[in-house]
C-alpha cells in the first residue's frame, strides 16, 4: 500500500509550510521594528566568524521587503553560498548511498541476520537488540529514515511469526533508526547541516553525542524487549489485541543471498565510516572531503558489487533525485533568513527570544531551546529543512545566552528527531503506521512512556553539554 494514497491522513507538504513561513517573514519586515546587534569578528577552530555582542541591540531604519520579494527570495536562498554547499552535499550523499543500496548488500545483510535468528530458540531474544542496534547505526551515520518503509516488509511478518505483534515489527526499524537519528554523532543531514550553519567543525563534539546515541538506543531497545516479552507471555497484552490488523498480510522481500561481493561491499561501508571518523578528527575534513569520501564509496561499491556502470549511474541519479525535495527545502529555508536579514528584523527576533528566556541558568535555557525545536518540528518535519530554518537563529541566540553552540546543535537534533515519533504531520510516521495497520491513537498510547524516558535522557545529555563544551 502506498501511504500517500490515504487522503484522510495526508500530511501537510513541508514545501507549503516553508512558503507560509517565508510569507510570514516578508510580513514581519513590515510589522516588526527593525534593529541590530553590534558584531565582532572572532577566531575559532572553524575559522573567523562574526559573533553577536550581547547588550548592543539598537533600533535602525526600517527596510521592509516589498511584496514581490516573496517570489525573488527563493532564488537568493538557493544561490546563497553556504546553502549551495549544503545542497550539493545532500544531493551527492543521497546518490552515493543509492548506489550502495543498489548492490543489494544492505538487504542481504539484514536477511542473513533474520535467518540466523530463526535457527534456534536461544537466538530469538537477540533479534530485537541486534536489529535495533543495526538500524540505530544507520540513523546515526547516514540519517536512515524513509528507508525503514522497505524493511517493514520483513520485520512485521518476522515479529508476528515469533509470537509478538506488528508494534514490535514497526518498532525494530522505526524506533531503532529514529533514536539513532535523534542522538546521531555523524548524521550528515542533521548534525552536519546544523554544525555547518553554526560554523562549527563538521561532526565536532562527536564523543558526547556518541554516548548520548548509545544511551538513547539502549533505552529504546529495553522498552521494546520488555513489551515483546509481555506479548509473548500473554497475547492479550498487545495493544492491538482484538483489533484486525494488516501486519500479517505484508509480503516479504524474498531471499537475499549474502554473496562474497555483498560481503565485500558491507566491509567497504564499515571502512568508510571509520575513515570518516578519522578524517574529521585528525585531518579537519569538511563538506568537500566528506562528500568525496562517500562518492568514492559509491563508486567502489558499484565495482565490487558488480552492478555495472549503467545501473550505478541510474541509481546515483535516482538517489540524488530523491534528495531534491530536501535540497529545495534547504534553499527555501535559507531564503527566510535572507528576507529577515534584508528587513533587519532578525536581530529584533533574537533580542525578543533572549529576553523571554534570559535571566535563567544556561542549562535551563538550553532545555527551553530543546522544547522550542520539538514544537517547530510539528510544522516542519524535515531534519535538513528545520536545521536550515532554525540554526541561523538559534546559533546567535546561544551566543547571547552563553550557551555553547554545540549545545544548540544537540537541542536541535533531539527536538527534531524525537518529535518524529509522535507527529501526524510526518508522512513517514503515518505511512509506517498505515502499512502496519496500527491506529495513530493506539501508537501514542503505546509510545508515550518511552517518549518520557527518551526526552529525560536527552535533557540529561543536553545539560552535560552546557558545561562540557
Amino acid at each position: 500500500m502506498n501511504p500517500s494514497t490515504n487522503k484522510s491522513r495526508k500530511a501537510p507538504d513541508a514545501l507549503l509550510i516553508i512558503l507560509a513561513v517565508l510569507m510570514l517573514a516578508v510580513a514581519c519586515t513590515w510589522l516588526v521594528p527593525a534593529g541590530a546587534f553590534d558584531r565582532v569578528e572572532v577566531q575559532t577552530e572553524a575559522g573567523t566568524r562574526n559573533a553577536v555582542v550581547p547588550g548592543t541591540y539598537h533600533a535602525v531604519e526600517a527596510t521592509p521587503v516589498p511584496w514581490w520579494g516573496f517570489f525573488t527570495a527563493p532564488v537568493k536562498g538557493l544561490a546563497d553560498h553556504q546553502a549551495a554547499m549544503i545542497i550539493a552535499f545532500v544531493l551527492l550523499i543521497g546518490g552515493a548511498f543509492a548506489v550502495l543500496n543498489a548492490t543489494g548488500a544492505i538487504d542481504a545483510g539484514l536477511y542473513r541476520v533474520l535467518r540466523w535468528a530463526q535457527g534456534g530458540a536461544g537466538r530469538k531474544h537477540a533479534v530485537i537488540p541486534l536489529l535495533m542496534l543495526a538500524f540505530s547505526i544507520g540513523g546515526n551515520t547516514f540519517g536512515m529514515a524513509e528507508e525503514v518503509l522497505v524493511f517493514l516488509m520483513i520485520t512485521i511478518p518476522l515479529a508476528r511469526s515469533m509470537g509478538w505483534d506488528a508494534v514490535v515489527g514497526v518498532a525494530i526499524p522505526f524506533l531503532g533508526a529514529g533514536v539513532g537519528f535523534a542522538g546521531a554523532a555523524f548524521n550528515p543531514f542533521t548534525v552536519g547541516i546544523a554544525q555547518g550553519l553554526s560554523e562549527l567543525p563538521l561532526f565536532s563534539g562527536w564523543e558526547l553525542r556518541l554516548a548520548m546515541w548509545l544511551v538513547l538506543t539502549v533505552i529504546a531497545i529495553l522498552f521494546v524487549m520488555r513489551y515483546a516479552a509481555r506479548v509473548e507471555r500473554n497475547p492479550e497484552a498487545s495493544i492491538l489485541h482484538g483489533l484486525p490488523g494488516r501486519g500479517a498480510d505484508v509480503g516479504g522481500l524474498g531471499e537475499r543471498p549474502l554473496t562474497n561481493r555483498r560481503i565485500a561491499v558491507l566491509v567497504l561501508f564499515a571502512l568508510t565510516i571509520v575513515a570518516l571518523i578519522i578524517g574529521v578528527n585528525r585531518f579537519d575534513w569538511y563538506i568537500e572531503e566528506i562528500a568525496g569520501l562517500f562518492i568514492g564509496m559509491g563508486a567502489l561499491s558499484a565495482v565490487i558489487g558488480g552492478i555495472g556502470a549503467d545501473k550505478a549511474a541510474k541509481a546515483f541519479a535516482g538517489g540524488a533525485r530523491d534528495m531534491v525535495g530536501a535540497a529545495v527545502l534547504i534553499g527555501l529555508s535559507r531564503s527566510v533568513l535572507i528576507v529577515m536579514q534584508e528587513g533587519q528584523v532578525i536581530d529584533t527576533v533574537l533580542n525578543g527570544l533572549s529576553g523571554a528566556i534570559g535571566g535563567l541558568p544556561s542549562a535551563i535555557s538550553a532545555q527551553l531551546m530543546f522544547f522550542v525545536q520539538f514544537a517547530i518540528n510539528f510544522f516542519v518535519p524535515s531534519g535538513s529543512g528545520q536545521a536550515a530554518l532554525t540554526m541561523p537563529v538559534m546559533t546567535p541566540l546561544s551566543d547571547l545566552l552563553h550557551i555553547p553552540r554545540q549545545s544548540a546543535v544537540i537541542a536541535f537534533q533531539l527536538g527534531d528527531g524525537l518529535c518524529n515519533f509522535v507527529i501526524p504531520t510526518s508522512g513517514v510516521t503515518m505511512g509506517i503506521l498505515e502499512i502496519a495497520g496500527i491506529p495513530f491513537n493506539l501508537w501514542l498510547k503505546w509510545i508515550w512512556k518511552l517518549m518520557i524516558w527518551l526526552v529525560l535522557g536527552g535533557m540529561v545529555f543536553l545539560g552535560i553539554s552546557v558545561s562540557a563544551f
